[in-house]
């Protein structure tokens, strides 16, 4: 065990400088910058804006009926992105510096007489043409709840309980070709109750598919909200920073945060540990979470998750599964959730 963590340590060392001398060298080799926007939110304090800066945009224009292997070329190009470190960056007189990955997070201070809904802020760099539009989410102060939701076999096809499934489905398929559930849309967009309650979007897919994933939520209907991606660069102590129940259960944490007054409905599949991540998020924040819900693709859950379900409903939280999410909407809804945290269970 020590001899593998030494080489798993030495690798990792290698490879970490490898890549930072390569992003050195294309910097060099390429001095254009420009921003990449992501969907922002607002917490009680700030409008929180976030995005990356890069040497260049990568955007295809798919046809439904090219090929497997242009799809992959293309999804693959989706990953080899040239990010630029130590970029500053400013909106509304807020400075910001892009990390060594090239990501950014503006806090912007939240003015009382700024009303909820959508915002589109720009970020400039300072000494340079141009600017990016980053588009905010501001909760209605009228918000029953909020929602979170995963992506993948939740709200999009993937196969992700199958790793090979998950690999071919993720890196064949193009924005035109991947298919959002039709239940989902209605679900999503039920709770929302015309926009009422904020819904945020939590998964391990990376950040480098943003776009990609905005652009089919687009085109099948599905209601726009924050992303909370992840980030699978290389770091100085990781190969990946974290893992995929760290990254959504720090989401939730940070959503939480953001919205203290509001009870939670959290939707995910039983494909990717969903239940376990739901469970520990209900024993961290007691009182939060209003309901559960969980899509059953595939073979259904597991003996673990099952018994990861059984706990949720054990500690008093709505708890709704099957294969599809048909009229639970309606069954949510018809429950009194409180806007108010501590009167939700």
């Amino acid at each position: 065990m020590r001899l593998r963590a030494a080489v798993a340590r030495l690798v990792h060392g290698v490879a970490w400088r490898a890549e930072y001398l390569l992003d050195r060298l294309r910097g060099q080799r390429d001095p254009r910058v420009v921003i990449e926007p992501y969907i922002g939110y607002a917490d009680p304090d700030h409008l929180v804006l976030r995005g990356r800066v890069l040497t260049a945009l990568r955007r295809h224009k798919p046809a439904p009926t090219q090929s497997l292997w242009l799809n992959f070329k293309q999804m693959l190009s989706l990953f080899l992105t040239d990010e630029v470190a130590g970029v500053e960056l400013q909106a509304r007189g807020v400075t910001a510096i892009s990390d060594e990955e090239g990501y950014f997070t503006l806090l912007l201070p939240r003015e009382a007489r700024i009303g909820a809904g959508w915002r589109e802020i720009p970020v400039s760099i300072p000494g340079r043409k141009g600017s990016a539009i980053c588009p905010v989410l501001i909760a209605s102060p009228e918000a029953r709840f909020a929602v979170v939701s995963d992506i993948d076999d939740t709200l999009l096809r993937t196969g992700a309980y199958s790793l090979l499934r998950n690999l071919w489905t993720s890196l064949t398929g193009n924005a035109l070709t991947r298919r959002i559930f039709p239940d989902a849309v209605t679900f999503i967009r039920s709770l929302s109750q015309d926009g009422l309650n904020p819904v945020y979007y939590v998964s391990s897919s990376p950040w480098n598919l943003h776009h990609f994933l905005t652009r089919i939520f687009a085109r099948a209907g599905l209601l726009r909200g924050p992303k909370f991606l992840r980030d699978l660069g290389l770091s100085k102590t990781q190969f990946i920073t974290g893992s995929h129940g760290d990254h959504k259960g720090s989401s939730i944490n940070v959503l939480m945060a953001a919205n203290p007054d509001l009870a939670f409905v959290l939707i995910g599949d039983t494909g990717q540990k969903d239940a376990f991540v739901y469970r520990d998020a209900v024993a961290r924040h007691p009182g939060r979470v209003a309901a559960v819900v969980l899509r059953e693709p595939g073979p259904g859950p597991d003996a673990a998750s099952s018994q990861a379900m059984a706990e949720i409903a054990a500690l008093g939280v709505t708890l709704l599964h099957g294969p599809s999410f048909e009229g639970f909407a309606a069954e949510l809804l018809a429950e009194p959730v409180s806007r108010k945290a501590h009167q939700a269970m």
